[in-house]
């Protein structure tokens, strides 16, 4: 009991030993802490003084987790976009630098999912875990990374891929006045990606919330969204928000092509997410140019679309196709922003509101689209059976125009106007119903080949859709040399044209007897 005391005063004395040693080891170290106050907040931005060090786009913490960009850096004060629900936020309230700039999450866990331009759920699914994130705001790839276009992207849309091919890493345009139908186009091209192997992202832009539910509800019920990834920045959100989601939406897709996959996006529309960066430059008090939108409106556009592309076999060969949707007013496609996509991307959709209007859906107008690169990557069975039906639409046209002013045709053009509303019937297409390789390569063999020519016009839904079912009967090696280069062989069309014309029976018998 006696050495008792002596033990604990000798472990006491280590104690306060090694507290000394701590003591003297420690060194102070300031960390500086750079801090701005808000001194004005408007509709989706707010200016700041302070943060002397800041960097152009760097992300900024403000109060209640409000997260923003820093736009524009002057002399005395620094213009914010804000991302987010921004009531709360006061002037006087203190902001710090983040260090970063805008990132977004990516990796599959993203399929699937409706998510916002910030990577948070919509959807009501539970938390996205994920281990990767990238920068919004990426560099195009460099021209000797990329490759040509070679493999076309199928829509299942018979007047598309037949007239208007999409490439894999193409930009293709989308246009027209609004409820024309660009949306419908866009989610059947998603649709028929089922089985692929490419996978679709969806960006919604400035879209009200019950038409982004309806197409969610729409791509679920079809088992789209197994490969897709929604992104969607409603119309009632902070403008700052409708800004950055397409490029957030391109980031998550960019991951998927670096890793080797082909992926297919959406942008519906630009025409909001130009209106949204107006809104932002002009409360920035940037000088307004054309349509009062800013000078580097094409800019933001021009960078955002240069970044679709096909990457060269060495460094994966994935690909990033993409569709870009524009509302036009007026039918007016030589409007400021419209002229802008046209230039920017490898051809246009127009889709005509007088078309629409007769019931011929999809409304693409055949004689202002264009494809100045699928074409390349056409299948050849495509090439060898519908060459001829855009020259034969054209001049069906012409003399459907001239035929309304009561003039009498001979038998020759009389021919071609009947074998016009042929094909006019032939490439209207209900919607959420695209069309396989096969079916299409049939439907458009009986157009060329005259064997609808004795169809009565009234019939023509019937005889397509028994032409449809038809072509299930069409060899395995035929179906798959349809999917090659190649052109098809006599043989190839013999079979082609024996199931057709066995299809097509009973309706020319129909109308021998109606005779």
């Amino acid at each position: 009991m006696s050495e008792l005391p002596d033990t604990l005063l000798a472990a006491v004395g280590d104690t306060f030993a090694h507290m000394s040693q701590v003591r003297e080891g420690y060194a102070h170290q300031l960390a500086v802490r750079e801090v701005g106050i808000v001194t004005a907040v408007s509709t989706g931005i707010a200016t700041i003084v302070g943060l002397p060090t800041i960097g152009f786009e760097e992300l900024i913490r403000f109060p209640n987790g409000l997260r923003g960009i820093a736009f524009n850096i002057d002399a005395n004060e620094i213009g914010v976009v804000l991302l987010g629900d921004y009531t709360q936020l006061q002037t006087g309230d203190e902001v710090e630098r983040t260090g970063r700039v805008m990132d977004v999450a990516v990796g599959e866990e993203l399929l699937g999912r409706v998510i916002n331009p910030l990577g948070r759920p919509l959807d009501e699914q539970g938390p996205i875990s994920t281990s990767q994130r990238l920068p919004i705001e990426r560099n195009a790839k460099a021209i000797m990374d990329r490759a040509p276009v070679t493999t076309p992207l199928q829509t299942g849309i018979k007047v598309i891929d037949a007239l208007v091919p999409i490439g894999r890493g193409q930009r293709e345009l989308i246009l027209g006045d609004r409820q024309t139908g660009k949306t419908a186009i866009a989610l059947d091209a998603i649709l028929n990606q089922r089985g692929q192997n490419v996978l679709c992202i969806y960006c919604a832009i400035g879209q009200r919330a019950s038409s982004v539910a309806k197409v969610v509800a729409d791509l679920r019920s079809h088992g789209a969204m197994e490969y897709t990834v929604v992104m969607v920045s409603e119309g009632n959100d902070a403008p700052g928000l409708t800004y950055i989601a397409p490029y957030a939406a391109t980031s998550i897709a960019e991951h998927f092509m670096e890793a080797g996959r082909d992926v297919l996006i959406v942008y519906d529309d630009l025409t909001q997410h130009a209106r949204a960066y107006r809104e932002l430059s002009l409360l920035l008090r940037r000088p307004p140019g054309r349509e009062a939108f800013p000078g580097d409106v094409f800019y933001i556009h021009s960078r955002l679309l240069e970044r679709s592309t096909h990457l060269r076999t060495e460094l994966g060969g994935g690909s990033l196709t993409s569709l870009p949707i524009i509302e036009t007013e007026a039918q007016d496609i030589a409007a400021y922003i419209p002229t802008n996509l046209i230039s920017i991307t490898d051809g246009q959709l127009y889709l005509s509101p007088t078309l629409f209007e007769l019931g011929m859906l999809p409304a693409i107008d055949v004689a202002k689209s264009v494809s100045r690169v699928g074409g390349k990557a056409q299948l050849g069975a495509y090439r060898a059976v519908a060459g001829t039906i855009k020259l034969a639409y054209s001049q069906f046209e012409e003399l459907e125009t001239f035929s309304r002013f009561g003039t009498r045709l001979d038998d020759s053009s009389r021919n071609i106007i009947d074998h016009g509303n042929r094909i006019r019937a032939c490439l209207k297409q209900p919607i959420y119903s695209p069309l396989t390789v096969p079916k299409q390569i049939c439907i458009l063999f009986a157009l060329t080949s005259g064997l609808f020519d004795t169809v009565p016009l009234e019939r023509m839904p019937e005889a397509e859709q028994a032409l449809s079912l038809a072509a299930q009967e069409i060899p395995d090696d035929v179906c798959q040399r349809f999917t090659t280069q190649k052109k098809l062989s006599d043989e190839d069309r013999a079979t082609i044209q024996r199931i057709a014309k066995t299809a097509l029976t009973p309706f020319v018998l129909t109308a021998t007897s109606d005779k």
